[in-house]
């Protein structure tokens, strides 16, 4: 009785530590680059579903550049904050020059209450992730970062086809709804 005891006790401690090594290796999976302060993530597909259950409570912003949402396309409820401009040219290490948007958080405070639920969007879930840390130091505390974002990640080919908003097969548009597309106004 008493070793049938210890076996189901260590199996039972087993499976404990299986479960939280599996939820820890999880929140690991997530690259540095990709994690915020708030800690929330959701993929494309689990954010499109998510607005499916529950359109009028869940709001997605798509904080890439207005030229990245009018020519790549986006999520036809996607709301339109860049965290960035991109300006013509390359800088002296031959990278984009991409100012900030001073007004981002004004903008999003214009457009959100600080309770919504909001799902953020760029094109692989690293501006987003930087995005959610600037709106989190704003009060807002339930933003999820759409860690795969609108394109994806990179396959081995170096494509953006492996997940991602257009790979999941949710909606996506090139069509602009005026109330979306975002105004410096």
């Amino acid at each position: 009785m008493k070793k049938h005891l210890l076996r189901v006790t260590l199996l039972s401690l087993a499976l404990c530590l299986l479960a939280t090594t599996t939820a820890l290796s999880s929140e690991t999976a997530i690259p540095a680059k990709k994690q915020t302060v708030l800690g929330k993530y959701i993929t494309a597909k689990e954010a499109y579903e998510m607005f499916q259950n529950a359109p009028e409570n869940t709001k997605i912003l798509d904080v890439r550049t207005f030229c990245e949402y009018v020519f790549v396309g986006h999520a036809p409820m996607a709301v339109n904050i860049p965290l960035m401009f991109l300006e013509p040219g390359l800088n002296e290490s031959k990278k984009l020059i991409m100012p900030p948007n001073q007004n981002f958080i004004t903008d999003i405070e214009k457009r959100f209450k600080k309770d919504d639920t909001i799902l953020v969007m760029c094109r692989s879930g690293a501006r987003s992730a930087a995005c959610i840390n600037k709106i989190a130091s704003a009060g807002f505390t339930n933003v999820y970062n759409i860690i795969d974002g609108f394109e994806g990640d990179k396959d081995e080919n170096g494509k953006r086809t492996v997940n991602g908003w257009i790979n999941s097969g949710a909606p996506w548009t090139y069509d602009l709804e005026p109330e979306l597309v975002y105004s410096p106004k």
